[in-house]
């Protein structure tokens, strides 16, 4: 079995007050305070890069769970924005820049806001399959690439952050099987000459349609009730979006947490982010996650704590 044993995080310094940058579209502080949910957007520093924000994560990793670089047995990074337009892959480049192992699997997965999700399933499979005893997932996606300061829609959504999760044959929080699904008949989301481009009223309906049924089919398929769950993680895709998914859900606001505020949307970043704060609570036994966004894909996944594993 392959548990989460610890997640640490990366996020700048560097930030854009998000009030100022909305009187550009003559936009109030409570529509970014309602709609939004972020007072700042965080911003990876002049002479940064991917690699970089995710080397910040991995060592913050280490410098925690005191794992030997030599204990890694893979490293996988989720990301749309690496390095150099992706190529090499960005796990490449981390693994140089650390001096990891040469015996190492290293691959990136291109996902955005499911990433994580996904990533965790793909990673843990992987780790089955090749007898890995730890294994680390790295989210570092900085859309700040990709965004044109001028276009209202994602200008005033999105962060930057990194994160690295430790995943392990030892450990307490036990990943479970997923449910994951893609709908690629659309265009909602996608970059134009060099530019992000997206419907932003689209994506919304989007996320408030397929995500609270999505979660209701997974319990239903693992014979789980809205009560059995004790922490519901979403990606923070924004105010708006999470609020609709929780009256949907017709769940508690106190199972649900908000953690956009001082970053934005981070992308596959904002659900470790929000597990990282929780990791070591042991009254929190089920936590579900679940991540949706650009492809369009959307996942849902459950977190197990284990006792004494």
């Amino acid at each position: 079995m392959i548990y989460i044993r610890d997640i640490a995080s990366y996020i700048p310094n560097d930030y854009i007050d998000n009030y100022k940058n909305s009187e550009r579209f003559s936009e109030s502080k409570d529509f970014i305070d309602s709609k939004i949910g972020a007072s700042k957007l965080s911003r990876m520093p002049e002479g940064m890069n991917t690699s970089d924000m995710a080397i910040k994560a991995v060592e913050s990793l280490l410098n925690k769970t005191g794992l030997n670089k030599q204990d890694i047995d893979a490293l996988v990074v989720v990301t749309q924005n690496g390095d150099f337009d992706g190529l090499p892959h960005t796990s490449a480049l981390v693994q140089g820049k650390l001096e990891l192992k040469e015996d190492i699997s290293c691959f990136d997965i291109s996902l955005g806001c499911s990433g994580y999700v996904y990533g965790l399933s793909i990673l843990k499979a992987h780790m089955i399959e090749m007898g890995f005893d730890n294994a680390i997932l790295v989210t570092a996606d900085p859309y700040s690439k990709i965004i044109d300061e001028n276009d209202r829609v994602t200008s005033l959504l999105f962060g930057d952050a990194a994160t690295a999760t430790l995943l392990s044959t030892k450990g307490e929080l036990l990943i479970e099987r997923p449910l994951l699904s893609t709908d690629g008949s659309g265009e909602l989301a996608l970059v134009k000459n060099d530019y992000l481009y997206m419907n932003g009223r689209q994506v919304f309906n989007f996320a408030a349609t397929k995500v609270p049924n999505h979660v209701c089919k997974y319990l239903e398929k693992n014979t789980l009730a809205i009560d059995d769950v004790d922490l519901f993680l979403l990606h923070q895709g924004s105010a708006a979006i999470i609020d609709v998914i929780v009256r949907k859900l017709r769940v508690s606001k106190d199972k649900v947490p908000m953690d956009i505020k001082d970053t934005g949307n981070t992308v596959s970043s904002s659900i470790p982010l929000l597990l990282e704060k929780f990791i070591n609570d042991t009254t929190k036994e089920n936590i579900i996650i679940s991540g949706f966004g650009v492809g369009l894909s959307w996942a849902t996944n459950l977190l197990r704590r284990v006792k004494n594993a």
